[in-house]
């Protein structure tokens, strides 16, 4: 039997049920293979009164600390986060919140799911419990914390302390290499996708259901500015009679909201939508569209593909081991010109949903779970012998 602790400060509750969804559907995989018991460990960072009353951290008291989340078994303990210091003392104020809990349980890995502040901590707790340790990289993990001052040497540490690494494409590999990570150590884990909800669907219907018409374009991800839905926003001044939907929320909403205004195109500020929502969404679109700045592998993209829908994204991340062939759609330059003449081609060229589909086939949860399970076990037997 494989006994996997999962450490995970991203990972779904009910006030946020789409919150780090990718992690929870790859531990379900693990959980499902034969001598595999997983429980996860979800802290929640909490700041002093009286900043926990703030808007950003209400409803967290009604999280339980303990529950059955879709069938796994979920601690969900508090640790202080101290707002303006940024991030430097998250990894002691998590490793204090989690040994009473840590204290009670049997297993015989830790699995970080998200290098910050999830490794350092867990390198800290492996050493205390004399169990080998894993930490994943997603990408603004590295991009962001393994940058900013006041981490950075908390996130290098981890990342040479740690028993193996993983990470979600060779580019994110890459970025780890060159922050000073050991590359014999990392091995690329690629998110999975539900072919069963994530599969082609009659567009013309699925615009329908949503009384749509015309082109459609859909952007998905939170409303921040590393997303870059402003850019797909201006590009559609250049795609006469195109709509777009974004799906997401956060603190741009209302400037995307007025740029749409002013230039006088068709935007829908659809919010967050619930991942089960979403299969149907996707249907609806033409072309997904989203301009960030820095990804690892997002899961945006992958889903959109097993829908049939082809991608216009950036250079960012691991976009080359996901845009493998013209029908899966194109990589473009950050800016509203490149994207809209991408968004364009594709919307000209309109390769059949078969040929788009066949860009995710590789991409599984179940390839997902087993790859994990098997690095996991790995590092297991390699600390034993």
């Amino acid at each position: 039997m494989l006994r996997v602790l999962t450490l995970s400060t991203l990972f779904p509750d009910a006030r946020r049920p789409n919150f780090g969804i990718f992690v929870e559907r790859s531990i379900q995989a693990l959980a499902k293979l034969p001598d595999t018991q997983v429980t996860v460990v979800a802290p929640i960072g909490t700041p002093p009164w009286p900043l926990s009353t703030l808007r950003h951290y209400r409803g967290q008291a009604d999280v339980p600390a303990r529950e059955t989340w879709h069938g796994i078994d979920v601690h969900r303990p508090r640790f202080t986060v101290l707002p303006g210091t940024g991030g430097r003392f998250h990894v002691a104020g998590l490793v204090r919140a989690l040994r009473p809990i840590l204290d009670r349980l049997d297993f015989d890995v830790i699995d970080a799911s998200f290098f910050f502040p999830d490794g350092p901590a867990a390198v800290a707790l492996g050493e205390r419990y004399g169990v080998p340790v894993s930490i994943k990289a997603r990408g603004a993990d590295i991009h962001h914390w393994g940058n900013a001052p006041a981490t950075r040497a908390q996130v290098l540490a981890a990342g040479r302390a740690a028993g193996g690494l993983l990470a979600v494409g060779d580019a994110l590999k890459a970025d780890m290499v060159a922050l000073g990570m050991p590359e014999d150590r990392i091995r690329v884990h690629h998110t999975g996708v539900d072919h069963a909800r994530f599969h082609p669907r009659d567009r013309a219907a699925a615009k329908a259901a949503l009384g749509l018409e015309g082109p459609v374009v859909l952007s998905l991800g939170a409303l921040i500015a590393r997303k870059g839905h402003h850019v797909v926003v201006e590009a559609l001044a250049c795609l006469p009679g195109a709509t777009l939907l974004i799906a997401g929320e956060g603190p741009e909403r209302e400037a995307l909201g007025a740029l749409a205004a002013r230039l006088g195109v068709r935007v829908q500020l659809l919010g967050a939508v619930a991942h089960d929502d979403l299969p149907g969404l996707i249907a609806a679109a033409d072309v997904m569209a989203l301009a960030s700045s820095s990804e690892g592998l997002a899961n945006a993209w992958v889903e959109a593909l097993a829908c049939g829908t082809p991608i216009v994204i950036t250079e960012a991340g691991s976009a080359r081991d996901v845009v493998t062939t013209p029908a899966a759609g194109r990589i473009a330059a950050r800016d509203p010109a490149a994207f809209a003449a991408a968004i364009g081609e594709v919307l000209r060229e309109a390769p059949s949903q078969g040929s788009v589909a066949a860009a995710a086939a590789r991409f599984s949860w179940s390839a997902n779970g087993a790859a994990l399970r098997a690095h996991l076990a790995a590092l297991v037997q390699a600390s034993s012998g």
